[in-house]
């Protein structure tokens, strides 16, 4: 009872002229923020943390989550129509959902990934509301070992990325394992295979990556195909999805935005991981696995709906142990102490306005992307029209400007360049480049995570921990069916 009283006040706060304008303005920031490659949820939210200074503390949180919110949803803009993510959890999207422009059905990739984004928002928003405390207990219980397996089980997606060629995916992910081993040892703080290079002591940057992968190497494809003329598509006649067509999608939206929020509550998990391990069992229980990579709108939903719902995750641990779950959630915790609002188990108790007038708003930021989304999927279309000789310099020098502005260095721009020319030669010679994504993400979870186990407790501990015992389990039966069957069909 007191839950519905307090959720009745919040929604009653973010219905006043002022909070709602502030979520319409944090919605429309953080679709622009994600669909500009380079420009992560995270940074997008902290670039705006210094305009809510002067806002009352509430005002501010809701502002930040709706940009928040948004910026997922953003990045599938441009994988869809120009196989260039705008976010990294958007990288899945691209996998199905630019196979579907190239096809001539943009609109179907555009609006499975936005209504698979608000209904995964809705529901990892209603998880957070109604069982917040219990399960940030359940998260907060997972030692090392247990976030090591979580890491080898999401590794195991690279069997549903691959198809028939999965032990190229295999390869491509332990490259990417490989290139997240460049920098400080994340233990001991030895430099490794830096070879002198001050630049890359950090390693190498996701973002900078992300885009020469798809963006770059997309574009060197196309030219060396002499592939040139633009896809004229007349808006008037392009094909949306029909009703019917979300309500075949409901179980994988409601199964991957369980996931995606399941998988955001753990602290360094994030939207990423939630995309590929929701994209590898929606392949998994699909009765069209073959489609998948090739324009199923399974896989689309499955990712949209998985790095939505993870947002409402993320914020689990956040607002009742004051842990982050991820990158944005941290600037979050930034922003609430900035207003001396502490994040932790009291501030139910303390701010009980900010913590439900923030679930409120989170709820009414969904309706909201939804209004927007639709009214602006025309115009996201439109991006097909754009004749390549011209789109072609476009991407690539947004690739430029998005890689510079990761950390404002030229270097990041060469690394960009750079693996642009490898993704362009890997995907010439059939191997996906995805997984190499896969492997750089999750890298330095499975390695820190490995290494504080075996110092602490030994290597017994992966067998003897019952978590982390199953989920190993399931990780090595997730990749040894894939190969069974493939021999099968040999």
């Amino acid at each position: 009872m007191d839950l519905l009283l307090n959720l009745g006040d919040g929604l009653q706060y973010v219905f006043g002229i002022q909070p709602l304008l502030t979520i319409v303005a944090g919605v429309c920031i953080g679709i622009l923020v994600g669909a500009m490659p380079g420009l992560s949820p995270s940074m997008g939210v902290a670039l705006l943390v210094p305009f809510t200074y002067a806002m009352p503390p509430t005002l501010a949180i809701v502002l930040l989550a709706a940009i928040y919110l948004a910026a997922d949803y953003g990045g599938s803009i441009t994988a869809v129509t120009i196989n260039t993510p705008g976010t990294p959890s958007a990288a899945v999207t691209a996998f199905d959902g630019y196979p579907l422009t190239k096809a001539g059905k943009p609109g179907i990739g555009l609006g499975v990934s936005l209504i698979a984004s608000t209904v995964g928002g809705l529901i990892g928003t209603v998880i957070l509301i109604l069982f917040s405390v219990p399960l940030a207990k359940v998260a907060i219980s997972f030692r090392p070992q247990d976030y090591f397996a979580l890491a080898v089980f999401g590794l195991t997606s690279v069997a549903s990325v691959g198809g028939k060629s999965w032990s190229k995916a295999l390869l491509m992910a332990l490259l990417g394992l490989l290139l997240n081993t460049v920098g400080e040892d994340p233990i001991s703080g030895v430099r490794r295979f830096t070879f002198g290079i001050s630049q890359l002591y950090d390693g190498f940057g996701l973002i900078p990556a992300l885009i020469g992968l798809f963006a770059i190497s997309e574009v060197l494809m196309q030219i060396e195909a002499q592939n040139l003329t633009s896809t004229h598509i007349d808006q008037t006649k392009s094909h949306w999805p029909r009703i019917i067509d979300y309500w075949r999608l409901k179980l994988v939206i409601a199964r991957s935005s369980i996931i995606g929020t399941i998988i955001g509550i753990f602290p360094g998990a994030g939207a990423t991981i939630a995309s590929f391990v929701s994209y590898d069992v929606a392949k998994r229980f699909s009765r069209e696995p073959e489609q998948f990579g090739h324009g199923s709108t399974e896989g689309v939903a499955a990712a949209e709906a998985a790095n939505s719902s993870s947002v409402g995750g993320a914020l689990v641990p956040l607002l009742t142990l004051g842990i982050p779950g991820s990158a944005s959630t941290a600037v979050l915790i930034g922003a609430l102490m900035i207003h001396d609002v502490v994040p932790g188990p009291m501030l139910f108790q303390t701010h009980p306005e900010i913590v439900y007038g923030l679930f409120a708003s989170l709820l009414l930021a969904n309706l909201i992307l939804l209004l927007l989304g639709l009214f602006g999927s025309r115009l996201w279309v439109g991006v097909t029209a754009i004749p390549k000789r011209i789109l072609f310099p476009i991407i690539l020098a947004a690739a430029v400007v998005g890689s510079y502005a990761v950390g404002n260095s030229m270097f990041d721009v060469i690394c960009c360049l750079g693996f642009g020319l490898v993704g362009w030669v890997l995907r010439r010679h059939q191997y996906p480049v995805v997984p190499i994504v896969l492997g750089i993400v999750l890298g330095d979870v499975l390695e820190e995570n490995f290494r504080r186990a075996v110092l602490s407790d030994g290597y017994a501990v992966f067998f003897t921990s019952p978590i982390c015992a199953a989920i190993l389990t399931i990780s090595v039966l997730a990749l040894a069916i894939p190969a069974w069957r493939n021999r099968q069909q040999a």
